[in-house]
């Protein structure tokens, strides 16, 4: 459940940055790198927490990490080169 509601915030992230990009009038290609690395740190400390708190090895939560960044992740690529 932990998984699909963070999947759930990268999703509601990517809404935010793309709106935020197309209220600018600034590229969605560039928001997409902005989105990216924003992702990635989120989902960084997602995994420390999972690792530090939770008890889980870095092997149990990588798996879970890669799942978490590259789902939104993918979906963000694709809306970018789909509207540019």
């Amino acid at each position: 459940m932990h998984t699909a509601l963070v999947i759930l915030g990268g999703l509601g992230l990517l809404t935010i940055t793309y709106g935020m990009a197309r209220w600018r009038g600034k590229s969605v290609r560039r928001a997409f790198s902005i989105y990216a690395v924003l992702w990635a740190v989120v989902t960084a400390i997602n995994l420390w927490i999972g690792v530090a708190h939770a008890g889980y090895s870095v092997a149990e939560e990588f798996p879970i990490f890669v799942v978490v960044f590259g789902v939104p992740c993918a979906v963000a690529w694709l809306l970018a080169y789909r509207w540019a």
